[in-house]
């Protein structure tokens, strides 16, 4: 591996900004100083920028195996490298449903041959796999992903004695995605009956509401309490369920956290007149009460990471009318210049980004030397140039689908490189050739 000098970069980590140098020796952090004179294979003037530790997504879904049309794990993942995320946990919806370890090592082989970022994978949990998700390995797994809501094959849980027992018996992190599923169902027919197949996107806020994902979220929760399970609630999206967590106590000791996304943090429901379609996600984008306390509860730490839930869809599935077009759209690229624009907007501190993106994520899976800029952890680095706007348009869109639901935005800042496990695999605006990313472990 290189060695990597970085000079006078003003490091943003640990609630903390501060002007260093920072050398990189095999693939860590080896010296952290105001000052340091080495011989380096490769040095950066980072004069100007901010340094951050490499953001870790926590969620998304990379397509890979199944539906490549969408996505694949070295599309997405040079993407994801391209806006500054370093580590990301890929979920288990693909064809087939990663519903036993073998399946599971099948996509950590396909990252070790294609990844420029780190990687780790999340066991999927079913009605009828309880015996195999009980022997996932915990330190060389994220977590276990549980749709408590619609989903697609095989991968809906709703069978209560499921339910309970995996949250009696679950060695490690359970991420849920809460909806709950007959409520929608009810919701959907009565507009159905309304409107028959012409349903517009605007209520699709109202048909996967506010109510079925309080219900779904509060039950995880009881159970989470009631077994003393390790819980992580996934996008939460209405500002009532930001009111089942807790931000009394130190992270480390918390059992119960939870996620907010890029989407329902930065658009509303008055978004559908312009973006339509291209911002159907589930659980919904909701109203701009939901969103702004959403955020409020980020800043308060009653939510404890930030994440995308990155979900491509390729231009003419999401063409088509509301109850044919899928859910979900790709964020890696522009989830932490997103972040940074909320910050020139003044909603949130640049600490408190690498906090969310990044120190909270390593801090909620336990990941190893990973998420701060620490002497002795992996150098996950990314350089950020606050005075860099450009606009999202087709031709610097990295992701596999060829759109974005950003496109046409003005972003105020850039990434000038990102470097993972002290490799640099983006500069200049461009993805380096070659396989970076390593297999994520777990501190558990």
């Amino acid at each position: 591996m290189p060695t990597i000098l970085i000079k006078a970069a003003t490091i943003i980590n640990e609630g903390k900004q501060f002007i260093a140098d920072v050398l990189v020796k095999h693939g860590h952090i080896e010296r952290i100083d105001s000052s340091i004179n080495a011989q380096a294979d490769r040095e950066i003037n980072a004069e100007g920028l901010y340094l951050f530790p490499g953001c870790i997504d926590d969620q998304v879904h990379f397509r890979e195996p199944g539906l490549t049309h969408k996505g694949n794990i070295y599309t997405e993942s040079r993407a994801a490298v391209a806006g500054g995320i370093t580590s990301f946990m890929e979920m288990p919806n693909t064809v087939p449903n990663t519903l036993t370890r073998e399946l599971l090592e099948d996509k950590y082989a396909i990252a070790a041959q294609n990844s420029p970022a780190n990687y780790s994978f999340y066991m999927g949990a079913s009605n009828d796999n309880l015996e195999e998700v009980l022997r996932t390995d915990i330190k060389n797994v994220c977590g276990i992903k549980v749709f408590m809501g619609s989903s697609t094959g095989n991968m809906l849980v709703d069978n209560p004695t499921t339910l309970e027992n995996l949250f009696a018996n679950s060695p490690m992190l359970i991420a849920t995605h809460c909806e709950d599923e007959a409520t929608i169902k009810s919701n959907l027919e009565h507009y159905k009956q309304l409107l028959g197949e012409n349903i517009p996107i605007q209520l699709h806020p109202k048909i996967r509401s506010a109510e079925a994902c309080y219900l779904s979220s509060s039950m995880a929760v009881e159970l989470a309490k009631k077994h003393n399970t390790r819980l992580h609630i996934l996008h939460i999206s209405t500002e009532k369920e930001t009111h089942l967590f807790s931000n009394n106590i130190p992270l480390e000791d918390k059992r119960i956290t939870a996620e907010a996304c890029i989407h329902h943090l930065w658009f509303s429901d008055a978004d559908y007149e312009t973006k339509g379609i291209l911002i159907k996600w589930n659980p919904a984008v909701k109203t701009a009460v939901d969103r702004d306390g959403i955020l409020a509860a980020v800043l308060d730490g009653r939510i404890d990471v930030i994440a995308t839930d990155h979900a491509p869809h390729t231009s003419e599935e999401k063409a088509q009318a509301y109850l044919q077009a899928p859910s979900g759209g790709p964020l890696v690229q522009h989830a932490l210049v997103a972040m940074l624009d909320l910050h020139k907007q003044g909603k949130i501190t640049l600490e408190q980004i690498a906090e969310k993106m990044a120190h909270n994520v390593a801090k909620c899976f336990q990941i190893e030397k990973r998420g701060f800029i620490r002497e002795g952890y992996w150098a996950d680095l990314v350089l950020v140039d606050l005075n860099k706007a450009w606009n999202v348009d087709k031709n610097n869109i990295l992701y596999k689908c060829g759109w974005s639901p950003f496109e046409g935005q003005r972003f105020t800042s850039g990434i000038s490189h990102t470097i993972v496990s002290g490799n640099v695999v983006y500069e200049s605006g461009k993805v380096a050739d070659g396989t970076y990313g390593q297999r994520m472990s777990f501190v558990r």
